[in-house]
């Protein structure tokens, strides 16, 4: 209708060109009005057909077009300039707007009317070039909308093919690009990738960009790789299961090998992630393969991240038929040598094991016997059938570390023992108490013995002997294994409560030592488990003593609600047990090794040195020797405060006893403190306890103080060292009896000992001219009472602390060994070696000349110095005869 009109204005205004001004403008006003109320009419309609369609896309379309009414002021007059050229338009006109209207197009005609109207210059008529203008604008709006009309109508189409050409383009071009990108930023290419994978039709050009996206970075660290696994879960999300299957799963295969540990850890992290992506029969077969081939990788980072990533694994598994393959890999994980890698495992994959597999009973079973495989599988500590060590096993390093996992393990499982034995309880009455404890009541109607407990069993009955069976497999020094023992029984004491503690577990381990114990709280039925505990042999009782005993201490009667009684029991045990005379050696050397892994933990101290007073201020001769040798083993675990008030007073008092293995028992003793303390005060102390065992004369004085320096010398300070010194001269100067050869080589051998330790120190320049040197002539004098090798190592060290050259020391050697003096020189001078050498240090293997001659180094020790040079001569000389003997 307004194109009707529009054109019949047109007409108007062309034929009547002539006519009056008022005459033409009337007329178009009532045109223009007529015009306006089409408009508004149009506008109605839309309004009515908008509400019909999606507002999402009416919003979009309102977006694209904008409306635009030309409002007309009908006060205003036309004007038109005759001077003007056909077709121009004033400039003061505005542009012309074009409305839209369900995606149709207005013509021109009512822009036309608003340009005509609007006043500029003024002129009588319009000229013709505007009204050919307008004409001529007139068939190119209709055309332009008739266009606009055929694109929308075919706007999917067109839009499809737009867009698979512009994803064309991405995926040619991005390979070309990535190269180029610095490393850093590279991913921000990663929404590009993702794209043109998402939506590219060729099967190959998607594989060769998801080839792109995990190899992005040749080296990813931590946060690219965060940044890559988060594209590739939205990737898996969007294209779905079939294709994170047929098309990410094999990336990740690909890289599984690959030669930087960063791009196997990129895969590792992928199998947890993308699990969710892929159907669940995939999960346990294509995705467990990965991480199990991951878990042997030699990187300690993919391990851990394959022990992580299978923990978030399992809760995705629908079925349970591999449990058991998820378990072997579990405790393959437990094993591992990196302790990242155990870590992760037990604290991430054992809780989601159970808690996916639901077989802690299996776990357990299994626990266990790994525990005492791991030992049983160690070479036994001698050969003899039969005896205690035969039973004790040597742990390598590897076994030594399974070990401590497994038991550390053990631990973690503690809580979920302890939670399935309350969820499991037959007796209502587990209500009454606070719900994580057993009252003695519980305890009472289980040892009736008419309901089956397996869950609460499993402590006593399996997991007790177990322990123990491996307690007496491990010799004494593995302090560590068994310090881990004592924690978890610590732990089950805490756990279960102190009445488990009181009625479960003292009677077992009382009756594993051999003592007595009261079984009323255990069933009928495992009356006899429990008894089969006691050991039957002499063999057996020493090895309850030498490794259930230290638990037993520890263990059970260490946990806070038992103080009291450790303290009775162990009263009992040193100073009752002292008195007996039929005690053998053996047996007190174990109760003291027992008392000393006591001392191991620090809040047992008090009462120990308690006990061990009592004995020193006893009259029992037995009792101040035990007490003088617990004093020397638990000197290692104390501070040097606890040192100067405890350890030093009782040994003081011990060394001023009229018994004489009192007393040497005491010289050890002060050894050890010397051994381990550099305290000033502690030293003098010392000292002068040493001179009061000196000045005593005896001979076993003498070298018991000298032997228990010696082992001092290489830890304790330069004023302890120069005292002993000090002390061999002085009893080297005094003449001896010469009619007791078998004493002067006894204190020979000792005063060689000292000044070979002495010698593999830093010795300032008057204490070798004012002690060693003559202390050495001093034993030198003594040519019967020396031992060879005694003899020829002061020798060495007499000539090159006295200043001699390397030619002079191997002209000596050489004379000794029967060589020529040629020979022996022939390295010459610059063959000496460096002066600090270790006294326990095995012979080196012998060096050509040439390396022989740069100098050792300063950490090089004497005894390893004269060794190399024995070997270095006795091997030339070997090499002569043989080239004489070929001649």
């Amino acid at each position: 209708m307004h194109i009707e009109g529009s054109r019949s204005v047109q007409i108007s205004v062309a034929t009547n060109v002539d006519s009056a001004q008022s005459q033409a403008l009337e007329s178009y006003k009532e045109e223009i009005k007529s015009l306006h109320m089409a408009i508004e009419r149009l506008k109605k309609e839309k309004t009515d057909i908008s509400g019909l369609v999606d507002p999402s896309s009416a919003e979009k379309e309102s977006m694209l077009t904008d409306e635009k009414v030309v409002e007309m002021d009908e006060n205003k007059t036309l004007i038109c300039h005759p001077s003007e050229t056909a077709g121009a338009v004033d400039s003061n006109a505005p542009s012309l707007p074009v409305q839209t209207f369900n995606n149709s197009t207005y013509n021109a005609e009512e822009n036309l009317l608003g340009s005509v109207m609007n006043p500029s210059s003024s002129t009588d008529g319009f000229p013709d070039g505007v009204i050919l203008s307008q004409q001529e604008q007139k068939p190119q709006s209709e055309d332009g909308g008739l266009q606009l009309k055929s694109e929308n109508h075919g706007g999917e189409p067109a839009s499809e093919n737009t867009g698979l050409g512009t994803i064309q383009i991405l995926a040619d071009s991005l390979p070309k690009i990535v190269p180029y990108v610095l490393i850093n930023h590279r991913e921000e290419l990663l929404p590009l990738i993702m794209c043109a994978i998402e939506r590219h039709p060729d099967n190959s050009t998607r594989d060769s960009l998801t080839h792109t996206l995990f190899n992005l970075i040749k080296r990813p660290d931590e946060q690219q790789r965060r940044i890559i696994m988060d594209a590739c879960v939205t990737l898996a999300k969007n294209v779905g299961e079939m294709r994170t299957e047929t098309e990410l799963l094999p990336q990740c295969w690909e890289q599984i090998n690959h030669m930087y540990e960063e791009r196997r850890l990129l895969v590792a992290q992928s199998c947890g992630e993308l699990a969710e992506s892929v159907r669940p029969e995939i999960r346990d077969s294509l995705i467990l393969s990965i991480v199990q081939q991951l878990i042997e990788d030699p990187a300690t980072v993919v391990r851990e991240a394959a022990a992580h990533n299978l923990a978030l694994l399992l809760p995705l598994f629908p079925l349970m038929d591999k449990y058991f393959k998820v378990e072997d890999l579990m405790f393959q994980l437990a094993c591992d040598p990196s302790g990242v890698v155990v870590e992760t495992t037990l604290k991430e994959l054992l809780p989601a094991i159970i808690k996916w597999g639901n077989k802690l009973d299996h776990i357990l079973r299994v626990l266990l016997s790994h525990i005492l495989g791991s030992a049983q599988r160690c070479p036994p500590l001698s050969g003899v059938e039969g005896s205690v060590e035969s039973h004790l096993r040597v742990l390598g390093e590897r076994e030594r570390w399974n070990l401590d996992v497994l038991l550390r393990m053990l631990a973690e499982l503690l809580p979920y023992v302890h939670q399935k034995a309350i969820e499991t309880c037959p007796f209502s009455s587990v209500s009454e108490s606070n719900g994580t404890t057993f009252s003695s009541s519980i305890l009472e109607l289980y040892a009736g013995g008419h309901v089956e407990w397996p869950a609460f069993e499993w402590m006593h009955v399996d997991c007790f002997p177990g322990l123990l069976q491996l307690a007496c497999m491990l010799p004494q020094k593995e302090d560590n294994l068994r310090n881990r023992i004592t924690k978890f029984l610590l732990a089950v004491s805490e756990c279960f409560g102190d009445c488990y503690l009181t009625h479960i577990m003292l009677p077992a381990f009382l009756v594993a030592v051999g003592d007595d114990a009261d079984l009323t709280f255990f069933p009928p039925n495992i009356h006899s488990r429990i008894k089969g505990l006691r050991p039957r042999t002499a063999v057996a009782e020493r090895l309850a003593t030498l490794g259930i005993l230290p638990l037993l201490l520890a263990g059970v009667l260490g946990s806070p609600a038992k103080r009291e009684q450790l303290t009775d029991y162990l009263r009992k045990l040193l100073v009752e047990g002292a008195m007996k005379e039929n005690q053998s050696t053996a047996h007190n050397i174990d109760i003291v090794n027992a008392v000393r892994f006591l001392c191991t933990f620090e809040e047992h101290h008090g009462m120990i040195f308690n006990i061990l007073w009592e004995m020193v201020v006893s009259s029992n001769v037995e009792m101040k020797i035990s007490a003088a040798n617990i004093l020397k083993v638990i000197v290692p675990y104390i501070d040097a405060k606890v040192a100067s008030t405890h350890v030093l007073p009782a040994l003081i008092t011990l060394g001023s006893d009229q018994n004489l293995n009192v007393k040497y028992a005491s010289i050890d003793a002060f050894g050890a403190v010397a051994q381990h303390f550099k305290n000033d005060m502690i030293v003098d102390k010392i000292r002068v306890q040493m001179d009061a065992f000196l000045e005593d004369g005896s001979h076993e004085a003498t070298i018991a103080v000298v032997r228990s320096l010696v082992i001092a010398v290489p830890h304790t300070t330069e004023r302890l060292r120069d005292y002993l010194l000090s002390k061999i001269f002085q009893l080297t100067s005094t003449p001896v009896s010469a009619n007791d050869v078998m004493r002067r080589r006894q204190r020979a051998n000792a005063f060689c000992e000292a000044i070979r330790a002495v010698d593999a120190t830093d010795l300032s320049a008057n204490s070798i001219r004012d002690f060693l040197i003559p202390t050495i002539q001093n034993l030198l004098k003594d040519h019967d009472a020396l031992d060879p090798a005694h003899k020829e190592a002061l020798e060495i060290i007499l000539k090159e602390r006295s200043g001699g050259t390397f030619e002079a020391l191997s002209k000596v050697m050489g004379a000794h060994l029967g060589i020529a003096s040629s020979v022996t020189s022939f390295f010459g001078d610059s063959g000496l070696l460096g002066k600090k050498e270790s006294i326990e240090s095995p012979t080196e293997i012998v060096e050509s000349p040439k390396a022989a001659a740069a100098p050792a180094s300063a950490e090089d020790t004497r005894f390893m110095r004269i060794m190399r040079v024995t070997d270095m001569l006795r091997g030339k000389a070997k090499n002569q005869e043989e080239t004489h003997q070929n001649q």
